[in-house]
C-alpha cells in the first residue's frame, strides 16, 4: 500500500482505493505486514492489545500499531523477525524461503483482528496470493461470527500464485483434509491464490477483459479451470489511477504544468526530459517513452526485435525501469551504440516517471498480458498518446485511432509480434505529422475518466452483492 510499501500496481491501487471507498462513506480498515519500508509515527499510532496467532509450534503474540491515513484505518501487523526486512517478498538472492510462514502467520492476525472488531467487518476484502489464505481460514472457522463473514479476493497478476512445498502446510492451519485438488493443492504443491479463488465468495480482477482471458489455458497459468467453474461470481472491475497524485494541471514534479485546454507546458516539459536524458533536444521529433518492469511479460523480447527498424526512423525513446538482467544488459548496449536516438536509465524512479509521463508523445506500452495496466491512464491523462497491444485492461482502457476516428485516444495491436509492434509505431507516426490531428487525439485521452470513484462505487456495489448472498 503506498505510501508504506509499494510495489508495482498492487501499491499504487490500495494506496488509493481504500480512501476512494471512504470518500464515498464507507469505513474501511486496512491490514499490512509492518514491512520496514512502513514508517509507523508512534505520535500517531495507537497500540491494539496484542493478537494471539496461531502458528504449528502453538499461539504467538503479535502486536497490531494503528495509524489514520487519508480517512482510512491501517493497521500493521508486528512480526520482526517476519517482516522487518530490506525486501517485501524477496531479496537479492530470490524469494525468502520462509514465505509460507509469514503470510499463514499474516492472514492469521487478520482473522484475529476481524474477530475483535466492534462492529465487526461488513466484508472483508482480499488482495493477491499474500491475502490468499485469509478466506480460507475465515470460512473454516470453529467461530461463527468469522465463518459467516462476506468475503471479496482481488487478483491483480494470475502469474503470481504462491506456490510452495508440501511441506508449508503446516504453517496454514487448516485440516489436512483440504490439502485436496478441489482446495489448495496444486500438483502435489500449496497454492495460496488457490485459495482464495475456492473460498472467498465473490472475485474480482482488475479489468474485464482480464477476467475473460484467464478462463483459457493461455493466460489460466494452470487455474483456468477453477476460474471458469466460479465464473459467476467472478466480475473484472478496472482500475482507476490517484488523479491526485498523477495531474499535469499539479505535478510538483515537473518542469511546467499544463492541461487539456492549455498545452503549451507539455512542450517544456519535452525539452526538460530530453536534457535529463541526454538526448538532442529537437521540438519536433516523436519521443516514445516507456517507463516498465524490465520483463518479457512487458513485451521486452518483441521489442528487442523491432529496435533496430524503429530507431531507422527519425524518432527518439527513452526507457526508464529495472528487472531482468538480460534486458538491462541488452538496453544498456542499444543506448550506448545509439545515444542521440536511444536513451536508457535502469532505476526506479517516481520522479522521473512523473517527467517522462509528461514529456513523451507517445508512450510503449506492448505487453505480452497486462491485467489492467496504470501507465497507460497515466498516459491518457498527460496528453501522451498510448501504444500498446489490445491485452487486458490495456484493451479496455484505449481506442484506436484508425478503429474509431472521432474518439481514438491511441493505438493498439493484436498479434504479439515485432511486426505488429513496428506497424502501430508507424501508424501512430503518421497521425504526429499533422499538428491538429495529434493534439485532439490528445485532449480525447487527457479528457477521459479514469479516476478511482468510478471504481470504488463498483466495489461498493459488489461488497453490499456478497454481504446480501451471505
Amino acid at each position: 500500500m503506498t505510501p508504506f510499501a509499494a510495489t508495482g500496481g498492487l501499491g499504487d491501487v490500495l494506496g488509493a482505493l481504500p480512501p476512494a471507498l471512504a470518500a464515498l462513506g464507507a469505513r474501511v480498515h486496512v491490514v499490512l505486514p509492518a514491512y520496514r519500508t512502513a514508517t509507523i509515527d508512534g505520535a500517531h499510532a495507537s497500540t491494539y492489545a496484542s493478537l494471539l496467532v496461531p502458528g504449528p509450534s502453538g499461539a504467538r503474540e503479535a502486536a497490531l500499531r494503528t495509524l489514520r491515513h487519508r480517512d482510512v484505518a491501517v493497521s500493521f501487523v508486528v512480526a520482526d523477525d517476519l517482516f522487518a526486512r530490506d525486501g517485501l517478498y524477496g531479496g537479492a538472492r530470490g524469494d525468502f524461503g520462509d514465505n509460507p510462514a509469514r503470510f499463514a502467520f499474516y492472514a492469521h492476525a487478520v482473522a484475529a483482528l476481524a474477530a475483535r472488531l466492534d462492529p465487526p467487518p461488513d466484508v472483508v476484502h482480499c488482495h493477491d496470493w499474500q491475502a490468499g489464505l485469509v478466506p480460507a481460514l475465515l470460512r473454516t472457522s470453529e467461530d461463527p461470527r468469522l465463518a459467516r463473514l462476506p468475503t471479496v479476493f482481488t487478483i491483480h497478476n494470475l502469474g503470481y500464485q504462491g506456490i510452495f512445498g508440501a511441506e508449508a502446510w503446516p504453517f496454514l492451519g487448516l485440516d489436512r483434509r483440504f490439502f485436496d485438488a478441489a482446495y489448495l493443492e496444486f500438483h502435489g504443491l500449496v497454492n495460496f491464490l488457490k485459495a482464495g479463488l475456492v473460498f472467498a465468495d465473490r472475485l474480482t480482477t482488475v479489468s474485464p477483459r482480464y477476467a475473460e482471458e484467464i478462463q483459457t489455458p493461455e493466460h489460466g497459468h494452470g487455474l483456468d479451470g477453477v476460474l471458469r467453474a466460479r465464473r459467476s461470481v467472478l466480475r473484472g472491475i478496472l482500475n482507476g489511477i490517484d488523479t491526485t497524485r498523477w495531474d499535469p494541471a499539479h505535478d510538483p514534479f515537473l518542469a511546467a504544468t499544463y492541461d487539456a485546454d492549455n498545452l503549451a507546458g507539455k512542450a517544456e516539459c519535452k525539452a526538460r526530459l530530453q536534457r535529463d536524458f541526454d538526448l538532442p533536444i529537437r521540438t519536433r521529433v516523436p519521443l516514445l517513452g516507456m517507463v516498465t518492469r524490465l520483463a518479457e511479460q512487458k513485451g521486452l523480447d518483441i521489442l528487442a526485435a523491432a529496435l533496430p527498424t524503429l530507431l531507422a526512423e527519425d524518432l527518439q525513446i527513452i526507457v526508464l525501469g529495472r528487472g531482468d538482467e538480460r534486458y538491462e544488459r541488452w538496453l544498456a548496449d542499444a543506448g550506448r551504440r545509439d545515444p542521440t536516438r536511444l536513451a536508457v536509465r535502469l532505476a526506479f524512479d517516481e520522479e522521473l516517471s512523473h517527467r517522462v509521463e509528461a514529456g513523451a508523445d507517445v508512450f510503449l506500452m506492448p505487453s505480452r498480458y497486462e491485467p489492467c495496466g496504470l501507465n497507460q491512464m497515466y498516459s491518457l491523462r498527460y496528453g501522451t498518446v498510448p501504444i500498446v497491444r489490445a491485452t487486458g485492461g490495456l484493451d479496455d482502457t484505449i481506442d484506436d485511432v484508425d478503429a474509431v476516428p472521432e474518439r481514438g485516444t491511441g493505438f493498439k495491436f493484436v498479434e504479439y509480434s515485432a511486426d505488429a509492434l513496428i506497424d502501430a509505431v508507424r501508424r501512430a507516426l503518421v497521425r504526429y505529422a499533422d499538428p491538429a490531428v495529434w493534439r485532439r487525439i490528445m485532449r480525447e485521452g487527457m479528457r477521459r475518466d479514469h479516476s478511482w470513484r468510478r471504481a470504488a462505487l463498483a466495489y461498493l456495489d459488489l461488497y453490499h452483492d456478497a454481504a446480501a448472498g451471505r
